[in-house]
């Protein structure tokens, strides 16, 4: 997978032998964690009680019960996700210091003779984005969060939230960015850093940068995720088999309990969904935007890539995917893809879900039912609020 596993990244291609479409992606959850006036998460009664029958205390967990990855405890299930805010736990050492996970994937584990793949395109060098990355990409950051090999870290996007124009809480994101897929379950202490490190400090500089220079807009807890389905029962850390699916809608809330703003208000835009962009052919250039973080980057500055996609088929019953040539490397995963979208303005049309371990090029999702399905899930779980 492209996340990182640490506050790094890890270029590795994701993997999920995921199975046909289903309408109902991410299922329909009964119960959401959702955020008091002052930032707190407050659990429902519900999935308190279903955390009891698993032997979980919130208390213990804030003080580190969150540590224990037994599989027996570990929650997986679409309506189970719980994601209690810890304050300070992501400080700048631990924002920087993580090291990504060796789990590398060959170009040649991918299965592209089945269904339409294009040429393998050259790659473009990505490019550096100038600081402040906030004035070229304000909607650009970090998805940090925490696995059983340690802190990870993934890019995303702000979009557009239907259910409250103007001030959308909405991050997107890859699948495997929030859930471990078929071998695990949901990932834990989620949270989105927009702008991270958005004056690109590097060196000894960034080594004494505060939390505020590295969180300039905040630090904002996932109160609620979905992804796919099919993600959450075939999904696994390598391969390529059913990354089409591997995409995530997170809402968020401030760390501190912000000054009343949302995330859209906070950092100034929010991009809008396309989910009918043309297929590959029709589309003259794409534009992803991330973090990268394995060598020969090191995950503090922000870069992007534009080509003209081309098509990748993984297996022939899965939708066919884009790709586009690109250098960028772990890290950037769940970074958005923009196009110019049916009204002429930029869009989000993809995410970046895999690429070879030797880089060269990324490949993500065609966002179709599924992903309007999430979409729209999170957004009405959150209308008016």
């Amino acid at each position: 997978m492209l996340a990182a596993a640490s506050v790094a990244a890890a270029l590795a291609l994701t993997a999920t032998a995921c199975g046909p479409g289903d309408d109902n992606a991410g299922g329909a959850p009964t119960a959401a964690a959702s955020p008091t006036q002052d930032g707190k998460i407050t659990i429902p009664d519900d999935l308190k009680d279903r955390l009891k029958e698993r032997g979980i205390d919130l208390d213990k967990w804030r003080n580190g019960e969150w540590k224990n990855w037994d599989k027996d405890t570990w929650l997986r299930e679409a309506k189970d996700y719980v994601n209690p805010i810890i304050e300070d736990l992501w400080d700048p050492d631990r924002m920087r210091d993580a090291e990504q996970p060796e789990r590398p994937v060959e170009e040649g584990d991918i299965d592209g003779d089945e269904g339409v793949t294009d040429p393998t395109p050259e790659p473009v060098e990505a490019q550096a984005v100038k600081a402040p990355f906030h004035s070229a990409v304000p909607e650009a950051g970090k998805v940090l969060f925490d696995g059983p090999e340690g802190s990870m870290v993934c890019s995303a996007t702000v979009v557009k939230d239907p259910a409250n124009p103007g001030k959308s809480n909405l991050v997107w994101t890859a699948g495997h960015c929030v859930h471990a897929g078929k071998n695990g379950g949901w990932y834990r202490n989620i949270a989105f850093v927009p702008a991270y490190n958005d004056s690109g400090k590097k060196g000894a500089e960034l080594e004494r940068a505060t939390r505020e220079e590295m969180a300039p807009y905040g630090v904002w807890w996932g109160d609620w995720a979905q992804t796919s389905e099919q993600w959450i029962s075939q999904g696994a850390a390598t391969g390529g088999q059913g990354a089409p699916y591997d995409f995530a809608v997170i809402h968020v809330t401030p760390e501190k309990g912000g000054n009343g703003k949302s995330l859209e208000e906070t950092v100034g835009s929010a991009l809008p969904v396309e989910f009918a962009a043309p297929a590959a052919s029709g589309i003259a250039e794409m534009e992803a935007t991330g973090y990268p973080a394995a060598p020969p980057f090191d995950g503090q500055q922000m870069f992007q890539c534009a080509d003209k996609p081309g098509r990748l088929s993984l297996r022939a019953d899965q939708p066919t995917m884009y790709r586009i040539g690109c250098t960028m490397t772990g890290g950037s995963s769940g970074g958005g893809w923009v196009a110019q979208g049916k009204d002429g303005k930029p869009a989000l049309v993809s995410n970046t879900s895999i690429g070879p371990v030797t880089a060269g090029w990324l490949a993500g999702p065609r966002l179709g039912d599924e992903a309007k399905g999430i979409y729209e899930e999170v957004s009405e779980k959150f209308a008016g609020r």
